[in-house]
């Protein structure tokens, strides 16, 4: 997740060149009629971003049976660079019938006619959570299936939290008792929390502030509010007063890296920070929780994808029927305990839990977690952002957010 999250920034504007240009040069994508649909066993091409060889296997597995059951064919092949190998297709007029939408990238992709809104042919879509289907959404039309999805949540190093003499009573559940427990581990020595200096995590914040960086409907900038400047005035008090470091400053790739290290007592990260630590530093032991409220309530940051059919696909029924088998509560669950994703049907919650009761905190966020940001053409001003947030030691709040609110505007077009 975390390494998909750079690359994105990376090369955030390559698939928005790529399918605006082709849409300017008369691709077709808006053309109500669409291509020929093709009946019969149907030949389907899958691009995946794929988080490792579990994820492929996986998937690659799904694919093959529901390819034997019902008499088509599905190439599942994963992408080196989802972004760029999406763009590229799409700019060569050959785009895979099914594919990985980001949730941060899906609105450029709808804003031009690339994607097939099918989201409400899907047996039982209310049963996403509405967190979810409110991602992938645009003019009131679910567009595709959410895959799965993960949430931010507190992680406690155990051993560090016990030398500076903390007991579960002082389990953070708000800012200013988050405050007093860094304070406390701060002074045994140790730094009290290591969290990523972008919108990803920071934004968290914002949330429990009661601000974001645009309305609901992604249509209107809202970066340049008393919460949202509450919300990074707390952030940069932490930094600040050493009780919050970036991994940058205890010279670690991400907050795991540094909380596995025992660089610091708590992160903010999401549910696949379980795999890194099992793989790289399996004797730390930890707790995870809820994120402290702030002082609009509680607040979290979802993260999902979901199963994107082209527009231009001739199998696009053949699509759906694919889209079904993935995400039926058994496939999901499935998926769940191949690669440590969280099923995206509140049907398979329960189910998800007995599993594994210790990511609890994770899936109960679905509830109350903000997406990101819904709109399109807002990958420049984010990656902005981004870098501003990790320069907030120095920075001025209020004039990073003024920045943000100026830049959200110009790419909203108002």
């Amino acid at each position: 997740m975390t390494n998909r999250t750079l690359r994105r920034a990376a090369l955030a504007g390559v698939t928005a060149i790529a399918l605006l240009g082709t849409a300017a040069c008369g691709s077709g994508f808006d053309d109500e009629s669409g291509p020929a649909q093709q009946d019969g066993p149907a030949t389907l091409q899958i691009l995946i971003g794929s988080s490792g060889d579990a994820e492929t296997k996986a998937v690659q597995d799904a694919a093959a049976a529901w390819a034997g059951a019902s008499g088509n064919t599905a190439t599942v092949t994963p992408a080196q660079d989802l972004t760029q190998q999406l763009g590229q297709a799409f700019a060569g007029d050959s785009p895979p019938d099914v594919f990985y939408v980001d949730a941060g990238r899906f609105a450029d992709y709808a804003a031009v006619g690339a994607l097939e809104p099918y989201g409400d042919k899907i047996s039982d879509s209310g049963d996403f959570y509405e967190s979810l289907r409110t991602a992938f959404s645009r003019d009131g039309q679910l567009y595709c299936a959410p895959k799965d999805f993960s949430t931010l949540a507190l992680q406690i190093n155990t051993d560090l939290w016990t030398k500076a003499g903390l007991t579960d009573a002082d389990i953070p559940t708000s800012w200013e008792q988050l405050t007093a427990a860094a304070e406390k581990i701060k002074a045994a020595g140790t730094t009290p929390l290591v969290i990523g200096d972008t919108r990803d995590r920071i934004g968290a914040f914002m949330v429990q502030a009661g601000g974001w960086i645009t309305s609901p409907d992604g249509t209107k900038a809202t970066a340049d509010t008393p919460e949202n400047l509450r919300a990074l005035e707390y952030v940069k008090t932490l930094v600040d007063g050493g009780l919050a470091a970036y991994p940058k400053q205890l010279d670690a790739g991400w907050a795991g890296e540094a909380f596995g290290k025992g660089q610091a007592a708590m992160t903010i990260e999401g549910n696949w920070i379980k795999g890194g630590l099992q793989n790289d530093f399996p004797d730390v032991k930890y707790t995870v929780h809820p994120l402290p409220a702030g002082p609009a309530g509680t607040g979290t940051l979802s993260f999902t994808n979901c199963w994107g059919i082209s527009a231009k696909s001739k199998y696009k029924e053949q699509a759906i029927s694919f889209v079904e088998a993935m995400t039926t509560p058994d496939q999901q669950l499935t998926f769940a305990s191949a690669f440590g994703v969280m099923p995206s049907r509140e049907s398979a919650r329960d189910r998800y839990l007995q599993q594994f009761p210790g990511d609890q905190p994770f899936i109960d966020g679905a509830e109350y977690a903000q997406g990101p940001v819904n709109a399109p053409k807002m990958d420049s001003v984010l990656v902005d952002f981004d870098a501003q947030l990790g320069g907030l030691a120095s920075g001025d709040p209020k004039a990073i957010l003024q920045n943000l609110q100026r830049n959200t505007e110009a790419a909203l077009g108002g």
